[in-house]
């Protein structure tokens, strides 16, 4: 699925919206969430799951095309940890 496959649904489903306006709610809700990830907040969405953000410390590492071995630099990274709702949701039992 791709955002604008998200905007085309949200416009679908959500009755009073232009297509225009559907994207900019999408935009707007996706650059907060960008936002909040940027400034190291953790982002909680009920029933869906966690954002978080990551330091990740220098490490060793290999090119794989000459096999020369070089550090890697430190990097953020961010994680999500799917909600126990949206687990159940995609493995019913």
């Amino acid at each position: 699925m791709t955002k604008a496959d998200i905007v085309e649904r949200v416009y679908s489903r959500m009755g009073g919206f232009t297509r225009r306006q559907a994207q900019e709610l999408v935009e707007s809700v996706f650059d907060l969430l960008k936002q909040s990830l940027e400034e190291g907040e953790k982002v909680k969405v009920s029933g869906f799951g966690n954002f978080v953000v990551r330091d990740k410390s220098e490490r060793p590492g290999l090119n794989p095309r000459t096999k020369v071995k070089i550090t890697l630099p430190p990097r953020r990274v961010v994680r999500f940890k799917p909600s126990p709702v949206l687990k159940k949701q995609l493995n019913p039992t």
